[in-house]
C-alpha cells in the first residue's frame, strides 16, 4: 500500500512539473506586444524629417513640434527617446515596415494610400495642399488654366517623389486628363520651394503650413490655388492585430488636446505664420545677407542665457540693425534703449552697438523675472515681448480680460486675441490701466517671431552650404528621461554726446510713468540633456 501511494505521489509530481514547464514554454512563446517591446528595449524610436517644423538641432539641442510631442510621449512611457531623422520622405515608411522605427512623426497627412497600409493617430493639426509659384510670374488660379499653361509653354509642375501630392494630382487627372507633372526623387518639399522662389522651377505643390513658414525665408513664393480642403496631419505606426501602442497614442493625443498642451505647442511653432508682409520680408532677407554678418559676433557674445538669433530678431524689429537709429520718442541705437534705461544697465553711449546690445540683454534678463511663473517657459517670451511694447500693466489687463471671457490667461494663443480689445472703450473701461494700443503689441510680437524663424532658417542654410554637409548623413539623438522699474530723470548731457542718430520707424510707448526699453524678455528653451550623440548610416531613400 505504501509503495502504491509513493508511486502515485511520484506521478503527480512529475505531471505537475511537466505542466509547469509546458506552461512556461507557452508563456515564452506568446508574442510580446508592441508596447512591451518598447518598454523592454527602454527606447522609443521615432522616424522623422529633418526640417524646421518637425525636428532639427538648434543651439540648445533638439527642437521641433514633432520632437516636443515625441519627448512627452516617451516620458509617459518611461523610456528614452531616439530620434531618427531622414532628409527625404521616401526613406521613412520602409524603415517603419522593417521595424527599424516604432513611429513616424514627421507632419504627414492622412492620404488614402497611407491609411491603407498604416495606422494613423488622431490628427494634431490640419493643412491644405496649395499650388505654389513665384511672385511676379504667371499666376495659376485654377487647374484648368494651369493645364493649358503647361501644354503651351515649357513650364513644369514638379513634386516630391513618394509624396501624398502625387495621389492628389492623379485624382485631378480624372477631371483634367491632360495634366502632366514630374517627380523629383532627390528633393524634399523645402528644396522644391526654394527652386520655385529662384525661378528654376515654375510650379510645385506643398502643404499650407510649409508654404507659410517657407515664405519667411523665400518671400517670392506665392500661392496660386488650393487643391484640397483641410487635411489631418498625424503620426503613423504599423498595422497589426496588437493595438497596445495605438491605444496609448489615442489616449496621449486626447490628453494633450484636453489639457491645452497641444494648442501651446502649435502656437509656439506656427502661431505667427499668418502675419506675412511681402515687402518687409524681402527687405529683411536682404538684411540677413548684407547686415547680419557684421553684427552676428556681438549678438553671440552678449546673448548670455538667450538664443542669439532671438536677440538679433528683437534688434531688427527695433532698429533694422542700424546702430544710429532713433525714434521720435527718444529711444536710440541697435536695441533702441531709452536714456533712463540705458543708465540702469550701465550704457554710456546708446549709439555704440556693443554697449547697446550688451545693455539690452542685461535689461531683458531683469524683466523676464516679472513674467508670472504660471506661464510656461516657452511662452514667457511672447508675454514679455508684449509687456515691453504695450507695458506690463496693460499686458496683465489683457490676461484679466482673457480670464473674464473664459480663456486661459496663461496661453499666448488666447491672450494675444484680447490685446486689441484694449483699444475699445467697452473693454478698457473695465481694466486697471485703461486704453492701450494692444493691436500694435500683438503685431510687434508676431513680427519678432517671424524674424526669428527666418534667421533660424537662414543660419541653418548657411551652415550646410559652408560646411558642404552630406545631406545623406543621419544623426541619431538619444534623449534621457526628463527631469518696480527704477525711474531716472532724463539728462541733457548724454543727448549732446549722441549726435548723428538716424531716425527709424518704431512702435515704442510708455505707460503709467514707467520707463521701459524697447526690449523683450525672451527665455531660451530649456536645454535638453543629451545622453549620447552618434552618427549612424542614414535611413535609405526608397519609394513609399
Amino acid at each position: 500500500m505504501h509503495k502504491i501511494f509513493s508511486r502515485w505521489i511520484y506521478q503527480v509530481v512529475i505531471l505537475t512539473l511537466f505542466g509547469v514547464v509546458l506552461a512556461g514554454c507557452q508563456i515564452e512563446s506568446d508574442p510580446k506586444s508592441e508596447l512591451d517591446k518598447v518598454r523592454e528595449r527602454g527606447v522609443l524610436r521615432i522616424g522623422t524629417l529633418n526640417n524646421q517644423l518637425a525636428y532639427y538641432i538648434g543651439p540648445d539641442g533638439p527642437t521641433g513640434l514633432d520632437y516636443d510631442l515625441a519627448k512627452r510621449f516617451a516620458d509617459e512611457l518611461g523610456v528614452k527617446l531616439e530620434m531618427k531623422p531622414a532628409y527625404h520622405l521616401t526613406g521613412l515608411f520602409p524603415a517603419l515596415e522593417k521595424g527599424e522605427i516604432d513611429i513616424i512623426a514627421a507632419g504627414l497627412s492622412q492620404s488614402p494610400e497611407r491609411l491603407k497600409k498604416y495606422r494613423a493617430t488622431p490628427a494634431y493639426y490640419y493643412v491644405s495642399q496649395q499650388m505654389v509659384y513665384k511672385t511676379g510670374s504667371w499666376r495659376p488660379n485654377s487647374m484648368e488654366k494651369l493645364v493649358k499653361r503647361l501644354q503651351e509653354t515649357d513650364d513644369k509642375l514638379t513634386v516630391v517623389k513618394g509624396s501624398h501630392f502625387i495621389h492628389t494630382l492623379e485624382e485631378q487627372k480624372q477631371e483634367f486628363p491632360d495634366l502632366e507633372f514630374q517627380t523629383d526623387p532627390n528633393a524634399d518639399v523645402k528644396d522644391l520651394l526654394e527652386r520655385v522662389s529662384t525661378g528654376e522651377l515654375a510650379f510645385t505643390v506643398a502643404d499650407s503650413v510649409e508654404v507659410a513658414l517657407s515664405q519667411r525665408l523665400y518671400p517670392d513664393l506665392d500661392r496660386g490655388f488650393e487643391l484640397t480642403e483641410d487635411q489631418p496631419i498625424s503620426w503613423f505606426i504599423r498595422r497589426a492585430d496588437d493595438e497596445s501602442l495605438y491605444a496609448l497614442l489615442i489616449e496621449f493625443f486626447g490628453n494633450i488636446k484636453q489639457s491645452g498642451e497641444l494648442a501651446q505647442l502649435e502656437e509656439k511653432y506656427f502661431g505667427h505664420v499668418e502675419s506675412f508682409d511681402y515687402v518687409d520680408t524681402r527687405a529683411f532677407i536682404r538684411a540677413l545677407d548684407d547686415k547680419l554678418p557684421k553684427w552676428e559676433p556681438l549678438f553671440k557674445q552678449y546673448s548670455q542665457e538667450f538664443d542669439w538669433r532671438l536677440i538679433a530678431a528683437v534688434s531688427y524689429q527695433e532698429s533694422h540693425w542700424n546702430p544710429r537709429a532713433k525714434s521720435p520718442t527718444g529711444v536710440r541705437g541697435m536695441m533702441m534703449l531709452t536714456l533712463p534705461t540705458a543708465k540702469i544697465v550701465g550704457v554710456k553711449n546708446r549709439l555704440d552697438p556693443e554697449q547697446s546690445i550688451h545693455g539690452g540683454v542685461k535689461y531683458l534678463s531683469s524683466i523676464v523675472e516679472r513674467v508670472p511663473d504660471s506661464i510656461s517657459e516657452h511662452e514667457k517670451m511672447w508675454f514679455a515681448l508684449a509687456s515691453y511694447n504695450v507695458g506690463y500693466g496693460h499686458m496683465m489687463d489683457a490676461r484679466r480680460l482673457t480670464k473674464m471671457q473664459g480663456g486661459d490667461p496663461d496661453s499666448w494663443t488666447d491672450v494675444k486675441e484680447r490685446l486689441p480689445l484694449l483699444k475699445r472703450r467697452q473693454f478698457y473701461s473695465k481694466t486697471r490701466y485703461g486704453y492701450a494700443r494692444g493691436d500694435e503689441a500683438k503685431k510687434y510680437v508676431e513680427n519678432i517671431r517671424g524674424y526669428y524663424q527666418s534667421i533660424i532658417g537662414h543660419v541653418e542654410k548657411q551652415a550646410v552650404a559652408e560646411a558642404e554637409v552630406n545631406v545623406d548623413d543621419l544623426q541619431v539623438i538619444d534623449m534621457p528621461l526628463s527631469e518696480t522699474t527704477e525711474t531716472i530723470q532724463n539728462s541733457s548731457s548724454e543727448e549732446s554726446q549722441e549726435e548723428g542718430s538716424e531716425p527709424v520707424q518704431n512702435s515704442h510707448n510708455t505707460d503709467n510713468g514707467v520707463v521701459r526699453a524697447n526690449l523683450t524678455e525672451i527665455v531660451k528653451e530649456p536645454t535638453a540633456a543629451i545622453s549620447e550623440v552618434k552618427n549612424t548610416p542614414p535611413i535609405e531613400s526608397k519609394a513609399e
